[in-house]
């Protein structure tokens, strides 16, 4: 399990360290919140650990943020505060669970290995790259934030690049993983789809993630075309 660390006090980062590689887990540590929303939506992680009193930047805020970018691994807040309305705007900003510091570390590993089953179970139905994330069983796609609206073509080729990220896919490929057809070679009805997806999660957003690969297909991924 690789964890994402986001807590800004010495001893306690190097506390969880310790006892989380311990546990056999890879952990990633940073000390404010703007490094760790970086970290959050630019690399996969399957669970983040996020105090809520930081430096430069809230706990409540950075947890907003990942979400918006469209990041759904588990959050669990740690935090002094320990009211109801504490806890509640913790899960209302986004996160998956709250624990009250100072806490017993079996109580920590059993509350990560719970969100890590729980995501888990979930994580065959939602699909994510860069900040796109696509829930396959309630049909949504979201990116930084936004819901768009796709036809039921622009969804399922979408589904067939976020699978294949960073990938030349021929419009041959496509034409029979998504239509299940093979493809006349005057027909356009690829190009046609890629290019209304392409102004639905492209135009709006920055950076462009569907890239033509002159005389081969499409390449869909944050890092555009390999020079």
């Amino acid at each position: 399990m690789r964890i994402l660390v986001i807590e800004d006090n010495p001893k306690v980062s190097s506390m969880l360290e310790r006892g989380l590689v311990e546990q056999g887990f890879s952990i990633v540590l940073v000390g404010t919140g703007y490094d760790g929303e970086e970290k959050a939506t630019s690399e996969s992680f399957d669970v983040i650990i996020l105090d809520v009193m930081l430096p430069d930047l809230d706990g409540l805020s950075v947890c907003r943020n990942i979400r918006q970018a469209g990041v759904t691994t588990p959050i669990l807040m740690l935090t002094a505060l320990s009211d109801t309305s504490d806890k509640v705007s913790g899960l209302n900003a986004g996160a998956d669970d709250y624990l009250v510091k100072p806490f017993e570390y079996d109580e920590l590993i059993a509350r990560i290995n719970a969100l890590f089953r729980r995501s888990d179970a979930t994580a065959a139905t939602v699909l994510t790259h860069h900040d796109v994330s696509m829930d396959l069983a309630r049909r949504t796609v979201v990116r930084q934030g936004k819901s768009l609206n796709l036809s039921n073509k622009e969804f399922m080729l979408l589904q067939y690049f976020i699978r294949n990220p960073d990938r030349v896919l021929s419009r041959t490929a496509i034409a029979d993983k998504v239509w299940n057809l093979d493809l006349a070679d005057d027909s356009n009805v690829i190009d046609v789809c890629v290019s209304t997806l392409r102004r639905k999660v492209d135009k709006p957003f920055d950076p462009p993630l569907i890239h033509t690969v002159v005389g081969a297909g499409y390449l869909f991924g944050a890092d555009g075309i390999p020079q």
